[in-house]
């Protein structure tokens, strides 16, 4: 904690003061332009991989980047992506996955979460992509793992097909979605290619 609070401390020392300007925008203006859905992991930050400015991104973050479909009913995955679609009418939204994912790995290698119910519960929202990778054809250990984060993020995509803010703004065609997978040792990041299905890298 003490480090965090030194953090704190040089941020108000160092840096707001060069960007206070910014600062002052932003405490009366909130418009980011895309919307980002990542992994809660503490190694894969979206606004350090796409290097963006505070105000830029809307970002949630889940366990596995998962994305449950619409359902009515208190949800804060479901108010968020609502809030930014309908409300801050994002054009771009990002389903990121990333390597060496702890979701995916505990999902391929059926891992006993008998201790960790809230995880297990969670990762249901995962059981399509299971079943895309189950019914492909990849070699044991980590690249069936590799398979299950791409898998995953077609899956989510679905998901995020089925809220209505995302179907109204499609068939408007107000906003597009892209599919990510980012490559923790080497900084790479793959997209996904909407008319093969097939992940290449990111061409800036």
């Amino acid at each position: 904690m003490k480090e965090l609070a030194a953090g704190v401390n040089r941020f108000q020392r160092d840096v707001y003061p060069a960007r206070a300007a910014l600062f002052a925008q932003l405490a009366t203006t909130h418009r980011p332009p895309a919307l980002f859905i990542s992994c809660s992991d503490a190694r894969v930050v979206p606004e350090l991989i796409t290097q963006r400015e505070p105000g830029e991104l809307f970002v949630i973050r889940t366990a596995g980047n998962l994305v449950p479909p619409y359902a009515p009913g208190a949800d804060g995955v479901a108010a968020s992506i609502e809030y930014a679609v309908g409300v801050l009418g994002v054009t771009d939204v990002i389903v990121c996955g990333h390597s060496g994912c702890g979701a995916m790995t505990a999902l391929a290698a059926g891992s006993d979460l008998t201790e960790l119910p809230a995880v297990a519960d969670w990762l249901r929202h995962a059981e399509a992509s299971k079943a895309r990778t189950d019914a492909g054809s990849h070699p044991a250990g980590a690249e069936t793992v590799a398979a299950l984060i791409r898998d995953n993020v077609l899956s989510q995509l679905a998901n995020l097909r089925t809220h209505p803010s995302v179907v109204r703004a499609l068939a408007r065609e107000q906003l597009t979605l892209h599919g990510w997978v980012y490559d923790i040792a080497s900084g790479a990041v793959a997209e996904l290619d909407a008319t093969s299905g097939q992940f290449a890298e990111l061409v800036g």
